[in-house]
């Protein structure tokens, strides 16, 4: 089986020749029989085709390059481009964890911080995660909302990716453990086709402290993937998806290609593919875009 080595300088590096040779060298010392490099960003992102074993070569030219923020993964050659795109939002579309920009309003950012990273590293039990974090915003106005909306930091590369996506007839969609009142905005502003996320109860223009069940958590992302691909006449092999959360390992693991997105401890260990130093470009790289071809929203 042919299989993509792809290496992806990671922001404030370069990829250059000696790191190019290097794991072409790893590759042929784990039994590949390598192609001659084909360069999709000058300096930045580099494809290595080869036939072998792609999770020995990974493994080792990780190893080789350790010491480098560059993104080193094996993927099959065969398929590289999807057609469908199924996000994950906060951490990786956004760097932000609304649920924890929130509770700044109520003196418990510390706190809801420390539960969110727990249940984002596998710790505990989402669902109820979320029911204690949100508990904690009971009377909040809801111009709480709209204040944290205006904190949002759109990650690096985010609208590359949705743009180049679409303009290349791939459906985007953002697919959230978080709130539809902040999906629902990312989604116009970074042109996804659909979002899916909890919807939190306000009445009264403050927030209720609860969430409508049933709550969407790790079953229901892979089950969004699935659905999202079968109207389209897709499988999950056609699909791309991101996230950083254990949330997100079913849906990575059902698509075509999962991508761990600079992910929690226990995610990276779990997943095949992962970005832990390059910004959201570096998924269109894995699918062998060129620069030529990366779409910039306006």
């Amino acid at each position: 089986m042919r299989f993509v080595l792809s290496l992806v300088a990671g922001s404030g590096d370069t990829l250059d020749d000696s790191a190019v040779e290097l794991a072409a060298a790893e590759a042929a010392r784990a039994g590949a029989t390598a192609s001659a490099p084909a360069w999709l960003a000058d300096g930045r992102a580099c494809d290595i085709s080869f036939e072998g074993d792609g999770t020995a070569v990974a493994a080792r030219v990780r190893t080789a390059l350790a010491d480098r923020p560059i993104d080193v993964n094996a993927l099959p050659e065969a398929g590289r481009r999807k057609r469908l795109l199924v996000a994950d939002m906060e951490s990786t579309i956004i760097e932000n964890e609304m649920l924890d920009e929130l509770a700044d309003f109520v003196g418990a950012r510390a706190h809801v911080a420390d539960i969110t990273r727990r249940a984002m590293n596998g710790e505990l039990d989402f669902a109820a995660a979320v029911r204690e974090r949100v508990a904690l915003l009971k009377g909040l106005p809801e111009a709480a909302l709209v204040k944290a909306m205006t904190r949002v930091r759109i990650a690096p590369g985010a609208q590359a990716l949705v743009a180049t996506m679409r303009a290349h007839g791939a459906h985007a969609a953002l697919v959230s453990g978080g709130f539809t009142w902040f999906t629902g905005r990312i989604k116009e502003q970074l042109g996804f086709d659909s979002h899916q996320a909890n919807e939190l109860i306000v009445l009264g223009k403050h927030i209720m402290g609860r969430v409508r069940e049933p709550i969407l958590g790790r079953e229901a992302k892979e089950a969004a993937l699935r659905s999202l691909a079968a109207e389209r006449g897709l499988t999950p092999a056609d699909a791309i998806a991101v996230g950083d959360g254990a949330n997100d390992l079913p849906m990575l693991k059902a698509a075509g290609l999962g991508v761990a997105y600079r992910a929690k401890p226990a995610v990276a260990a779990a997943a095949t593919v992962r970005v832990d130093h390059g910004d959201l470009t570096t998924l269109l790289y894995l699918q062998g875009y060129r620069d030529s071809e990366i779409v910039v929203r306006a």
